[in-house]
């Protein structure tokens, strides 16, 4: 009972572990990258920076409006903002304000911004597509490195499996007396060669896939499997287009073209903002406010303390008036902030004369920027013709090796059969018979980094005629 339980756990496990064996194509893995790398997260996001600029330059063309409010107390000798006297106790005061400006013209200093911030917005979109198709194309590299080194490791399967069986046929030959001692020494040695080949051919398929699971920054290669596309290179013809057709193509669609062209369009903006700094400032400001004083009172009632002297009559007799002792208190708070309430408005015009050569300078910078820019894109189009005439030039070069790498595999091919069967009668010696093998081996191996080396430029080439990167 207890070993039925173990081989149903191992059989479960088993399964368990076939199920979470994940096959990745390459659209699965450019898709993984799209949605994980941190680079492409990071220019999201400086795209949504991008996003809030421009929604911070429009809102700059609307009126700003600010309130404040203050409680305060005063000690020792000050003159009342509301009465206009002097007051030596302490004074609470209070003050309510509210403002609001806006921007006539300033030289359109604020649409120019608005249109900087947009181009820039759509720039940095390019360039999150610029970071994609980089990477896209550096995991159509790595996936096809990883189809190569399994095509690679079959070959040298074969090879391995094809030197075991002769090492089993010298054998007998030997055996039979046939082949000397020497000849079975030798293709041992050949199969040992070839075992460590296949070594080499099966760490290089690892090697493959652990690059490819860094540039899809997985925490492990383990349980990432490949799927393996049948590649149709029966139709393998030259390139159709001339570098020059693809690269005008190119120059209309791809965005690291576009969004540089979008930064010289900024930095040009960038001059006429600058240059506003030199016209004249027109803007619209007004004001509402009231307060509040502690020392602002009001009489509420009074009593004669006594009399004195005002004045003389013509027959020189004094004249008495009453002395009045007023009664006051604090005018009340809601009385003061009904009395005390002023506003204003008024247009105020600035123009500059001298600002220490700020705007000068501003302006000869935006200069600079934009022949930086200019040569920044002129630099971006050179590099993309250099890309695509190198592209094209390795996709012929690879294509003319294939051709002549597959009449040398057939060659090789009807060599090596001629020579097995000479060594299987003992009539060929083994010398000879590793040499052919090796050179059947080795032309199989040209064929098929011809093959890869060719497939990748035609989808490289594809890629800038604006095609998506697919097998």
């Amino acid at each position: 009972m207890k070993k039925i339980l173990l081989t149903f756990f191992v059989v479960m496990l088993h399964a368990f572990s076939l199920f979470s064996q994940e096959i990745w194509s390459l659209s699965d893995c450019i898709k993984y990258a799209f949605d994980n790398n941190i680079q492409i997260q990071q220019q999201k996001l400086n795209s949504v920076m991008a996003n809030h600029d421009l929604w911070q330059s429009r809102a700059a063309l609307l009126p700003s409006i600010n309130a404040s409010a203050s409680h305060a107390y005063n000690f020792g000798k000050t003159i009342d903002m509301y009465t206009n006297d002097f007051a030596t106790a302490r004074v609470q005061s209070n003050n309510f304000y509210i403002s609001s400006s806006m921007t006539i013209f300033n030289g359109f200093q604020l649409l120019n911004t608005v249109k900087q911030k947009m181009i820039e917005q759509e720039a940095a979109a390019y360039d999150i597509e610029k970071i994609q198709n980089d990477i896209a194309l550096a995991i159509a590299t790595a996936y096809l490195q990883v189809l190569f080194s399994y095509e690679y490791l079959e070959i040298k399967t074969n090879q391995l499996e094809i030197s075991k069986q002769q090492v089993r046929q010298t054998q007998m030959l030997v055996d039979a007396g046939t082949l000397p001692m020497a000849s079975l020494y030798s293709i041992e040695a050949q199969s040992a060669s070839e075992e460590l080949q296949y070594v080499n051919a099966e760490n290089q398929l690892n090697m493959a896939y652990l690059s490819l699971a860094q540039l899809l920054d997985l925490p492990s290669v383990q349980g990432i499997t490949i799927s393996r596309p049948e590649i149709d290179i029966t139709t393998m013809t030259v390139p159709a287009y001339t570098p020059e057709f693809i690269y005008n193509t190119a120059l209309q669609i791809q965005p690291e073209i576009l969004s540089a062209e979008l930064k010289l369009n900024s930095a040009q903006r960038g001059l006429s903002i600058a240059r506003a700094y030199t016209l004249p400032n027109l803007s619209l400001r007004g004001s509402y406010g009231t307060g509040y004083s502690g020392a602002s009172r009001e009489v509420k009632d009074f009593i004669i303390t006594g009399q004195t002297p005002i004045g003389v009559t013509q027959s020189l007799e004094v004249v008495y008036g009453p002395v009045f002792e007023y009664i006051t208190e604090v005018q009340p708070f809601k009385d003061q902030i009904s009395d005390n309430l002023n506003s204003s408005i008024g247009l105020y015009l600035s123009i500059p004369i001298f600002n220490n050569l700020q705007a000068r300078t501003a302006i000869n910078k935006s200069r600079i920027l934009i022949e930086n820019s200019r040569l920044n894109l002129q630099s971006v189009k050179n590099q993309l013709n250099k890309n695509i005439q190198q592209a094209s030039a390795d996709a012929v070069s690879a294509f003319n090796r294939y051709l002549a790498s597959e009449k040398a595999v057939k060659s090789f091919e009807e060599s090596f059969n001629y020579m097995q069967e000479r060594f299987n009668l003992g009539m060929l010696n083994t010398i000879d018979y590793n040499d052919a093998k090796t050179k059947l081996d080795n032309a199989k191996g040209e064929l098929l980094q011809a093959k890869y080396e060719y497939i990748f430029r035609v989808k490289i080439l594809d890629f800038y005629m604006g095609k998506p990167i697919s097998l």
